[in-house]
Formats: structure tokens, sequence, C-alpha cells
């Protein structure tokens, strides 16, 4: 039963009101005035606390400012003849729940203690029958072929799922999620291996969807082409839920529009990014500017060539900047620093590009740090590390400098991640590549059920790198681990945050194009 504590000079009077709630089930203790209340509230665990402002002696305002900083969880509903704007912003800003302006009837405070106390029980039970009905439908959907959009929508309502259920305590739903999430990527997996070999090949397609190739082309070179300056940030292995969670801190600088893409295969930085800033499949990549194309896994500078690759784009489009082409590479916070100190001066090009590398070094660094994984053990501690770097991080003042120029800002990821959970065994020679969620070498093999196989990687516009190169593609949240000593590398990176192969996470990612209001 829910304890309610109502004071009021004139309590005698809402007699009725008392007896209404206890009817429904309220335990309800009176006080008559503020020393009172406050004396009940710290003898007796109330669940919340109806308190009329205009007591004689200490005031309602009073009250709740003493009673809050006692006990800043208990609720407390303001109850007032006043309507004074003024008035309900004062208590507002003292932490108020909820306020009702006198004359009140019973149910009216029962509609407004139900709202407070219940409100966990009314938003589980909705979101029961909303999820059920959503889920259900998602089910449905995936027996019948899907375009590229839908993947889109299916992905964003299990993202925005996943998001509501950070705030709740509910490991039931959590199972449930990840389930109808591994059904779709069971699908999803599918549809890629029906359909990316076309989609590479023929651009024109009406059925493809916008690729890494298309970011620059469709968003930067139309601003810059008409005589505008743009700004262009990648978050690297930024995933769309982990962007959900970041947008609202947008709202106050930025008027936003968000679109969606596909990440090109492999969902790996060498190959993403590059496609990114080249406007270029990997293998046209290598055929077009060989010197600019190294894929030596030893080289920490795979993407040492970003600013050359997108320097290259615009003058295909006949935009030849020169000096007024700027690029940065985040590495770390003093990184950051030096750029919001510097914004002024890299706000004067015409494009400047920016390359943050935080969550994939967080992602990678997981496997690495066992501290980091008991702090990150899902993906919704994955959004909240996220939220907080963003945070506390000098990219606010970049952000804000942005906004304030008026300068269009388009944010996007160059491939998303998924958490590996289950390992597949894989066989290949010694010179196959080394990444968990893709390989490149010859003879490799494989379970199918857990890859893709692309055995003419001129098809998918992949680079051969020797004879008979065969490439594969971990699909779902498997990841690949050679037989030798598999149970050790099995352990080491399960539960891990990997990209490189082929899911919802990794593959839909956000586009926003943000202007500073």
């Amino acid at each position: 039963m829910h304890k309610i504590l109502w004071a009021d000079d004139e309590i005698e009077l809402l007699k009725g009101h008392i007896l209404f709630l206890q009817k429904k089930g309220y335990e309800v203790d009176t006080a008559t005035n503020g020393d009172d209340a406050l004396y009940k509230v710290k003898n007796t665990a109330y669940d919340i606390v109806l308190l009329d402002e205009m007591m004689s002696g200490k005031d309602g305002l009073t009250t709740l400012n003493e009673i809050k900083d006692l006990f800043p969880h208990i609720p407390v509903i303001m109850i007032t003849k006043n309507e004074e704007e003024s008035l309900m912003e004062e208590a507002i800003g003292r932490r108020i729940d909820d306020y009702l302006t006198k004359p009140v009837n019973p149910s009216q405070i029962l509609m407004a203690v139900k709202k407070i106390l219940n409100r966990r029980d009314i938003i589980t039970e909705k979101r029961s029958a909303t999820y059920a009905q959503e889920l259900s439908q998602i089910s449905v959907s995936l027996m019948n072929a899907l375009h590229p959009d839908d993947w889109i929508e299916h992905t964003l309502k299990i993202s925005k799922m996943d998001i509501e259920l950070d705030n709740a305590d509910d490991q039931d739903y959590r199972q449930i999620l990840y389930d109808q999430r591994n059904e779709i990527n069971v699908e999803f997996g599918k549809f890629i291996e029906r359909n990316y070999g076309q989609w590479v090949q023929n651009p024109a397609d009406n059925n493809r969807p916008v690729l890494s190739t298309d970011i620059i082309e469709k968003y930067i070179i139309p601003q810059v082409k008409k005589g505008g300056k743009a700004v262009f940030m990648v978050i690297d292995c930024l995933r769309l839920d982990q962007w959900l969670t970041l947008e609202t801190n947008f709202y106050d600088w930025f008027r936003i529009h968000r679109d969606y893409y596909y990440s090109i295969l492999p969902t790996a930085t060498p190959f993403s990014r590059n496609a990114l800033f080249s406007g270029l499949f990997p293998l046209e990549i290598e055929k077009k500017y060989p010197e600019l194309w190294s894929l030596n896994e030893d080289d920490e500078s795979l993407n040492r060539y970003e600013k050359e690759l997108l320097d290259l784009q615009l003058k295909r489009h006949g935009l030849d900047l020169g000096n007024d082409l700027k690029y940065v590479k985040i590495m770390n916070t003093e990184d950051m620093r030096n750029l919001e100190k510097n914004m002024s001066n890299y706000l004067d090009s015409r494009v400047l590009a920016i390359v943050i590398n935080f969550v994939d070094i967080l992602a990678h660094s997981r496997s690495d740090l066992p501290i980091l994984k008991e702090i990150v053990p899902d993906e919704a501690a994955f959004r909240s590390l996220t939220l907080s770097w963003f945070a506390h991080s000098p990219i606010m003042g970049v952000l804000k400098a942005i906004a304030s120029s008026k300068i269009p800002l388009v944010i996007t990821s160059d491939h998303g991640s998924v958490r590996g959970l289950h390992a597949t065994k894989v066989i290949g020679d010694r010179e196959a590549s080394t990444n968990l969620r893709y390989k490149y070498g010859r003879s490799l093999k494989a379970d199918s059920k857990h890859a893709i196989f692309v055995k003419n990687p001129a098809d998918w516009k992949l680079p051969m790198h020797g004879i008979n190169t065969t490439y594969i593609f971990a699909k779902e949240d498997f990841y690949f681990v050679y037989p030798t000593n598999y149970n050790k590398y099995l352990n080491y990176y399960k539960d891990s945050f990997q990209h490189g192969g082929v899911s919802i996470e990794e593959m839909i990612l956000p586009v926003i194009y943000l202007e500073g209001k």
C-alpha cells in the first residue's frame, strides 16, 4: 500500500478527498503546517507528499525546499490557489514533481498521484503491449521481400526500443529484444548476400541504398558547389543507437535532419572509411590510386591518405580547393583541445573534414582491458559511456563553434560494431588476414551458416591480394577463431565489440545534416 502525506492548514475540509484516496487503496497521513510535515517526512517512509502552497507559518515553497534537501527522491505535488507563472517556475526550479490549482476534486488528486506512483507500472504495461505488436509485425515482415529502407526502419525501431529499456530494470525485455534482433540479422545476412553485388555493380539500380561511396557527393559537394562551406565529421565506429543517445544534446544548437546509409563491406576502417573519403569502392581505389592504397596489417596508418582521397574526389567533381580543404584526425583529448583552440582558423576553409577515433578505440580497448569490460558489459553501457565522453569532451566547444558559424555540419560514421557472442571456426593459410569479423586469403573454410563467401572479390569490388583470394564475412554475432588455441581465443574475444562483418549494427548507419540555429 502506497503511503501519502497530505499537508494543508485546512485539512479538515479535505476529509472527503482523503476518504476517496483511502478507498482507492492508499494510506493517507495528514499535517496542518510545514513543520509537522517535515517532522513526519523525517520519521515515516512516504511514497509521495501533497503540499499546500499557502499554508500559514512555514509556507509550501519553504517546506518543499527543506523536504527536497533531505529527501530528494520523494515526489512532491504542490497544490495552490495562485496561478501566477512566476510561482510555478520557482516551484519547478525547486524540483517539484507536479502541481494542481485549487479547487481540486478527488479524481484530479487520484490521477496526479497515480501518474507519479504508478508510472513505472503504466509504462511497463504500455511497453509490453506496444513491443508485442511491433515485434510481431517485424517477424511477419521478415517473411516478405524487403526493400533496403525496410531494414533501416527495423533497425531504427529495435534501437529505439533498446534505448527505452536503458531506464528500466527489466532483463526479460532485453532478452526478447536481443532474440528479435538476432532474427532480423539472420534474414539481413541473406538479404545482403543476395543483393550487395548488384548494388556495387549497378549504381543506377533503383533498389540500391545510399552507400559509403555516395556520402560526400550527396551531402557535401552540392553545398560547396553553390559557394558555401561545409564541415564533415566522421565519428569512427559510432552505431545508430549511440547516435540516438547523443542526438538530444544537439537540439539547443542545431536544426537536425537525420538520414541513413549502408556501409560498404568489409565494415572495417581501411575499407569503409577510405570509401567515404574517396567516393570509390576498395577495388576502384586500388586501380585508380595504387600509391594511396595499402593493406599492410602491420601498418598502423591504414587510413593515412584520407585527405588526399577526399581532395581527389572533390576534383573529380570540379572542385579544386587547394588550401581551402582542411583535414584533422582526433586520436585523443589533446588533439581535440587543439582543434577547439584553432576552430576559427579551420572554419575559414571551404571544407573541413574531422575524424574522431574515440568510439573505435573504446571498442577495441574493451577486449584488452578487463576493467573496461566490467564498466561496459553490454550495449546499454556502451551507449552510456559514449554519452559521458561526449558530455565531458572538448568536442562540445567544437560543435558550439560550428553552430555559431552557421556552416552546415554533416556527422556520420564509417561503420558500426556488433557484440560478438558466438565463435565459429575458420581455416586458412598463413597469409590470411587476422580480422575477427572478415577475412581474405586463399583456401578459407568456415561454416556457411555463419559466414558469407565471396569467391570472386571483383564481384563485390574488393581487391584480390594475390591469386585465388577469397573473402568471408561473419554474419549475425559470430566471430572467426582458428582451430589452433581455439578455446583461448574464443574466451578472449567473446562478448567484445567487433566490426567488419554483416549485421544491421555494423552496416546501417546515421548520416546527420545539421544547421546552426
